[in-house]
């Protein structure tokens, strides 16, 4: 083999590694996500949170989930700074193993019976922690992704590590729900909850294995032989790329497709103040099809994103999720359950991915190198702790017994992704830019037929990144 077919066949090698790396990150932090969620509904209330107050131990359980959300701008801060100036591969690592070991050590946690209010105590530090790793996970991934894909294949690359996240739901649905439903209930609430958690050991240890052997980007190396690598990127994000974080902020606010599907949606369905009268294991099916039917999709869009650009997909998955909203709560309304589950996948686990599969190329796309994880973490994340009010909005504005509930959220959500859809309009292509040229607006785009060619090339395996 040849030197130049040899270095084609180590770039080709460290893509095919570094889409590893941010798919496996991914489905460890949705995983982390998912069984946390359940836990705070269905355990923690009893075994952390004792009271002779039922309602005031969920509240204080569910308060716990939230709490992470408090934790992620400042792990955007701190984790953005070091993934731009340390590295995508240093900051990974460090995100995978705060993770991983803050989902362990809920899962080994004495309970309040034990040890007194030191257990919930510990229960929200673990918590913050995992907010914390979390704010460093996409953006880092997602840069060392895009910066390790091949010419003209970004979006594809970059797509893994979004469809991770729905990866991690379903694993954690396939570990989780067995378990909730086949075991005793005394064994269930003694121990197994536990056992959720503690598998995480064999996800992080997938993880470093995969994450060890990918090479530092050569954006960022590159960043580094230069002497160019910033002291304080947070502040070179905020001088010149607030405009495309504010951007991302907007868009970022997508997020609230599934909190209609998965959070609002299912109080409405299943609550019994709202008088629909959706059975509970009924409903838990929706977030398990939709993740399967986006786990599928999202890498066709990634691709398709390659060849007619980031904006396309972005804005019509964000209008046409917006207006399926409208649908799918007015299905719940009539109480048709088929319905609500067929419009449910096809907004979240379709149409949606237009915006889902591409934003893991796009933000970073906006960005230089020597800022970029700072610029997408803090941006993306600020956006996505705003969407976390979203529920407690909905149920404010249409607490049961509301008139028009489908109309009033359905309304907010087409709203909200009408501003997202503009701000996506608002910036720059990206997909025909090299990698170099990222995140300069002034930069000219390579002509069409020319990138077409070299895209071509790049599949082929006569062109690298």
């Amino acid at each position: 083999m040849g030197i130049a077919a040899a270095a084609t066949a180590h770039g080709k090698s460290q893509s095919r590694k570094a889409a590893a790396s941010g798919w496996i990150g991914s489905a460890l932090e949705y995983y982390d996500f998912f069984i946390y969620a359940t836990a705070a509904s269905l355990v923690f209330p009893q075994i952390f949170f004792p009271s002779t107050n039922p309602t005031a131990a969920i509240v204080a359980s569910l308060a716990t989930y939230g709490v992470g959300y408090v934790a992620r701008p400042i792990g955007a801060f701190v984790l953005g700074h070091w993934g731009d100036t340390h590295g995508r591969k240093t900051v990974l690592l460090v995100c995978l193993f705060l993770m991983g070991i803050s989902t362990m050590a809920v899962g080994l946690l004495p309970t309040y019976q034990q040890i007194g209010v030191a257990a919930p105590i510990l229960l929200v530090v673990l918590r913050l922690i995992q907010g914390f790793a979390v704010a460093g996970e996409i953006s880092g991934a997602s840069s060392m992704v895009l910066e390790h894909a091949p010419f003209g294949r970004r979006g594809f690359y970059a797509s893994f590590a979004l469809q991770g996240v729905q990866a991690g739901q379903i694993l954690a649905a396939a570990v989780f729900l067995p378990i909730a439903a086949y075991m005793s209930q005394d064994a269930f609430m003694s121990w197994g909850w536990r056992v959720p958690f503690l598998l995480s050991f064999f996800v992080v240890i997938a993880g470093y294995v995969i994450r060890r052997e990918v090479e530092e980007t050569p954006a960022f190396s590159a960043e580094e032989e230069q002497g160019r690598v910033p002291k304080a990127p947070i502040v070179q994000a905020f001088q010149t790329g607030w405009r495309d974080m504010l951007r991302v902020v907007c868009m970022a606010l997508m997020n609230v497709i599934p909190v209609v599907a998965t959070i609002f949606g299912a109080a409405y369905a299943v609550q019994p103040a709202y008088g629909i009268g959706f059975e509970k294991n009924v409903y838990l099916w929706i977030p398990v099809l939709g993740n399967i039917a986006a786990v599928l999709v999202i890498p066709f869009v990634g691709s398709l994103s390659d060849r007619i650009g980031r904006r396309p997909p972005i804005i019509v998955g964000a209008l046409g999720s917006g207006l399926l909203a409208f649908g799918y709560l007015y299905a719940i309304s009539i109480k048709d359950v088929p319905l609500a589950i067929l419009l449910s996948i096809l907004m979240w686990g379709l149409v949606y991915q237009g915006y889902n599969a591409v934003f893991p190329s796009f933000y970073p796309e906006l960005f230089p190198t020597r800022s970029r994880v700072s610029a997408m973490a803090i941006s993306q994340n600020t956006g996505t702790t705003i969407t976390a009010l979203l529920p407690a909005l909905f149920a404010a504005v249409a607490p049961p017994g509301a008139a028009h509930i489908p109309f009033t959220i359905g309304a907010i959500t087409f709203a909200i992704t009408i501003v997202a859809a503009v701000a996506a309009a608002s910036a720059r292509e990206t997909y025909r830019l090299p990698v170099r040229d990222l995140g300069d607006p002034a930069a000219v785009p390579m002509a069409k037929p020319d990138y077409d060619r070299q895209r071509v090339s790049s599949i082929g395996g006569a062109a690298t990144a």
